[in-house]
């Protein structure tokens, strides 16, 4: 079976680490952890007040912070999964929506999981929701992992 694990390095994505991490999956099992990152574009029409290294950048930077997200992931899931099984880690250019349902199909994933930030209807019409749209338009089942009420009061806490 092969699980593509999308994270953003949320208390959200947490959860889903949690609930792959506690499974017990058989021994050819491969997981695979992904985030996603895009570099915002400035809205500026002056391209020429911007340096030539500004968007290198800022592009580096945001490949390093997902780069650490996927690292935290996979450590997390290598302390609480068998060795048996197959576990790595990689990160995605672009928006999440697409970058997570191109990689389950270009890698063959069985099952998508991935964190619920919750939103409400009209958050989720001004922000979007990846998990909907991953839900909607991947080509195999998907997991879409919610916290508990007890998880958000602890964090409030």
């Amino acid at each position: 079976m092969k699980i593509l694990l999308a994270v953003d390095g949320s208390s959200f994505s947490d959860s889903a680490i949690a609930e792959v991490g506690s499974r017990v999956w058989a021994p050819a099992t491969e997981i695979k952890v992904v985030t996603a990152f895009q570099v915002p574009i400035t809205p500026s029409p002056e391209v020429w007040t911007i340096s030539d290294e500004y968007y290198p950048a800022l592009e580096n930077a945001a490949r390093e912070q997902a780069q650490a997200v996927v690292d935290a992931a996979v450590a997390k899931l290598t302390a609480r999964l068998p060795e048996s099984l197959s576990l790595s880690g990689e990160v995605l250019n672009g928006p999440a929506r697409e970058a997570i349902l191109d990689e389950a199909e270009r890698w063959g994933a069985d099952l998508i999981v991935m964190g619920s930030h919750g939103y409400g209807a009209w958050q989720r019409l001004l922000l979007g929701s990846v998990s909907q749209a991953v839900v909607s338009h991947a080509n195999c089942s998907v997991e879409v992992v919610h916290r508990r009420k007890s998880d958000n009061d602890a964090k409030a806490a």
